[in-house]
């Protein structure tokens, strides 16, 4: 299998471990190109109308009914070849990074934290569903740029955001308790292989214990500052379970 799907053994034995009789569909679906999919900012414009912009672009696309603002593009093609793209109509989105909207459940008025932020997808995704107070952190300064450039884009101006670490709440919290947070948490990437197929090549099997350990302290530290009966979304875009049920 490591030399039919071009792929380290580690990560075969690995996916094979976790995922038994569906390992051989996991490594040959990670060699497929993935799919153009659109998040229909909702502020800007209904989805139907969207989708009839794409139609009179020529773009050849369907909804996906189980996500409320996805659309997933027969063809890929450039941001730039978009409708509406610069005035901040759509974003690409994945459609499983899209579930963080149904799941969050979020509501007018919630005090919401996205934890780690960059480069603002889920943030804009969030502000787009709902007039939520935002605090968006991450530890990367340089990255924070384009969650600025992402609100920006998108016509959505409402949250504060900082350069922090989310492991060290003393530092940045203002001790009032977030109703819902996200911890869209740094993992091996494992699950985005067929947008990135160099990360097959670049992670050792050492990290997913290196980046497991990153993952629990930033749910020890983050955890504590939920509101009672308040949501907690932990995210990671890993294959393996020792970066998600374990």
């Amino acid at each position: 299998a490591a030399t039919t799907h071009s792929f380290p053994q580690w990560i075969v034995d690995r996916i094979r471990d976790d995922w038994a009789d569906a390992a051989e569909a996991v490594l040959a679906v990670s060699n497929e190109q993935a799919p153009l999919v659109l998040r229909v900012n909702r502020r800007r414009i209904d989805r139907a109308s969207y989708l009839a912009k794409l139609q009179a672009a020529g773009l050849a696309a369907q909804a996906i009914e189980a996500l409320p603002e996805a659309i997933a593009l027969e063809s890929a093609v450039p941001v730039e070849k978009l409708p509406g793209f610069a005035e901040g109509e759509v974003s690409v989105q994945d459609a499983s990074a899209q579930l963080m909207g149904q799941l969050l459940d979020l509501e007018d008025g919630q005090r919401v934290l996205d934890a780690c932020a960059a480069p603002g997808g889920k943030t804009s995704h969030a502000l787009e569903l709902a007039d939520v107070r935002m605090t968006a952190l991450d530890i990367d300064r340089d990255r924070l740029h384009r969650v600025h450039d992402n609100l920006r884009r998108l016509g959505l101006n409402a949250a504060e955001i900082k350069a922090a670490d989310a492991t060290k709440p003393s530092l940045w919290w203002d001790e009032r308790p977030f109703d819902r947070i996200l911890i869209d948490a740094p993992c091996s990437g494992s699950g985005v292989i067929r947008r990135h197929p160099d990360i097959r090549w670049l992670r050792r099997p050492d990290d997913i214990a290196r980046f497991a350990d990153r993952q629990k302290n930033l749910l020890t530290a983050l955890w504590p500052l939920l509101a009672p009966g308040g949501v907690l979304v932990y995210a990671t875009c890993s294959i393996f379970k020792g970066e998600g049920e374990d």
